[in-house]
This record gives structure tokens, C-alpha cells and sequence, in this order.
């Protein structure tokens, strides 16, 4: 399958290089892409949710880096959940 890792800048400024094990991102995210906090954890959970399952159907068993890369980007989104007008920007698709 192809990998593919996708870099967001959170409302602090801060950068993260992300990984999913599925293009399917290419299908929530865009380089340049403003999203709001909200969104863009509702994209993320679908999209990642959709890589693991396509790994499951190939190997038979979900995506643990997919599942544990939707965790990490829920935890770290909690530093914003007191503003809930923050942005994450998608920067770059990484394949």
C-alpha cells in the first residue's frame, strides 16, 4: 500500500509530519488547506479510520500507526479545545 505522510501547522504554529498508510488523505486534505479545529479532527478521524480499514482488508488487520497517528492528533488538538476558532493548516503531502 502506498504510505504517505501529510505536515499540518497547529494554531501554535507548531509542525507535525503525520502518517497515514493510505493516499485516502489526498481525499480530506489539500496543501495550503485552512481548517477549523473542529473539521479538520472530523477529517482526520474519517480519513485515517478509512486507511486502517483498507489495511485490515488487505493484511487482516487493522492500522495500528493509523489508529495510533488519529490518537496522537487527538491529543494534541486538546491544547486548543479553549478556542475553538483555531485553525490547522495541511502544508505539504509527504509520499
Amino acid at each position: 500500500m502506498p504510505e504517505m505522510r501529510f505536515v499540518i501547522r497547529w494554531p501554535d504554529g507548531g509542525e507535525e509530519s503525520c502518517y497515514s498508510p493510505s493516499l485516502v488523505i489526498k481525499d480530506y486534505f489539500a496543501p495550503g488547506g485552512c481548517y477549523s479545529l473542529a473539521d479538520f479532527l472530523e477529517r482526520s478521524r474519517i480519513a485515517l479510520n478509512i486507511a486502517s480499514d483498507r489495511v485490515e482488508a488487505r493484511y487482516g488487520v487493522p492500522c495500528s500507526r493509523a489508529l495510533g497517528q488519529l490518537h496522537a492528533i487527538e491529543v494534541s488538538a486538546r491544547r486548543f479545545a479553549d478556542s475553538p476558532a483555531s485553525t490547522v493548516t495541511c502544508i505539504a503531502f509527504i509520499e
